[in-house]
């Protein structure tokens, strides 16, 4: 049995700084250092485990806004980690507030909005937009 998402929740995630991370390789700079994009991915991957086990296998959660100030670099091979705290609930709207780190302090902070949704028939209005 799944409990409904709560105020409180919270998820974490941590990953190793590859090439595959960086600005350059992302296409959101020229700098070899953490991109942005995967500031954020790292955000909604804590946010997502926050859920685990709380939306049942009919549910879903789909991203659906976002707020990011990326405040200092992390270079390649460094480990970074966010976590994610629900904040809010509305209905089938969740706000997290999230935090993300490297071993020398804090990398970037936001707020991000997911909204619970049926697996069916999402995935049925994503196919129906042109994809196989």
């Amino acid at each position: 049995m799944t409990d409904a998402p709560r105020p409180g929740l919270e998820g974490t995630a941590e990953t190793e700084v590859t090439e595959e991370l960086t600005a350059p390789a992302l296409g959101s700079g020229d700098v070899d250092v953490l991109g942005t994009p995967a500031v954020l991915a790292l955000a909604e991957r804590a946010a997502v485990r926050a859920l685990e086990g709380r939306l049942g296998p009919d549910r879903t959660s789909v991203g659906s806004w976002v707020e990011l100030t990326h405040l200092a670099p992390t270079p390649r091979g460094a480990r970074v980690r966010a976590t994610a705290r629900l904040v809010e609930v509305e209905g089938s709207r969740l706000t997290f507030e999230f935090s993300v780190s490297d071993p020398a302090g804090e990398v970037a902070t936001g707020r991000h909005g997911r909204v619970v949704v049926p697996r069916g028939p999402f995935l049925e209005t994503a196919s129906a937009r042109g994809g196989r």
